[in-house]
C-alpha cells in the first residue's frame, strides 16, 4: 500500500523526503541530513523530468540506488569541503576544562597520602596526584584526566 502511494506521487515523494530531512537538519543540526535531503530532491527533480519520458527505465529502484549513491557522494563531497575551509577556534580550550586549569595554583585542602589528595578550586573539590605532601601547601597543576588532576610542589 505504501509503495503504491510513493509510487503514485512519483518524484514528488522523494521532493516531500528531501525537504523533511532538510528540516530535521534543522531540528538536529550536523550536517549529515543536510547531504541526504539534497539528494532525495536531486532524485526527485530528475523523477519529475523523467516521468514521461522514460517512465518504464526509471523504477523505483533505479531511484533508490540513485538516491544511496548520490547521498554517499554528497557527504563524502561535503565532509571534503567542510574540512577544507574549517577554521580554527578562539577559544581551543573551551570545552576541556583541566586543561584551562593547567598552571594555576591551590592550596591542598587535605594531604596527599600514598599520591592521593584533595584541592578546593572555586566551590568544587578535586581529587589530585602527586608527591606524599601536608595539607596547606602550595601546588601548581601539571595535567590530569576528567576525575583527577596532577599536582607538583608550586
Amino acid at each position: 500500500m505504501i509503495l503504491q502511494w510513493i509510487t503514485d506521487i512519483g518524484g514528488w515523494s522523494w521532493i516531500i523526503l528531501g525537504l523533511v530531512l532538510l528540516v530535521l537538519e534543522v531540528l538536529a543540526p550536523g550536517i549529515f541530513f543536510l547531504w541526504l535531503g539534497i539528494a532525495a530532491l536531486v532524485i526527485g527533480v530528475i523523477s519529475l523530468v523523467v516521468w514521461g519520458i522514460g517512465a518504464e527505465l526509471w523504477t523505483w529502484q533505479v531511484q533508490v540506488l540513485g538516491f544511496l549513491i548520490l547521498s554517499v557522494g554528497f557527504v563524502y563531497a561535503g565532509r571534503s569541503w567542510l574540512a577544507r575551509t574549517e577554521t580554527d577556534s578562539d577559544e581551543p580550550l573551551l570545552n576541556d576544562r583541566v586543561a584551562q586549569m593547567v598552571g594555576r595554583t591551590a592550596t591542598l585542602e587535605d594531604p596527599i597520602t600514598n599520591g592521593v589528595g584533595r584541592i578546593r578550586l572555586g566551590d568544587t573539590l578535586w581529587r589530585v596526584e602527586g608527591p606524599d605532601l601536608p595539607a596547606g601547601t602550595k601546588v601548581r597543576i601539571i595535567g590530569g584526566s576528567a576525575d583527577r588532576l596532577e599536582v607538583e610542589r608550586a
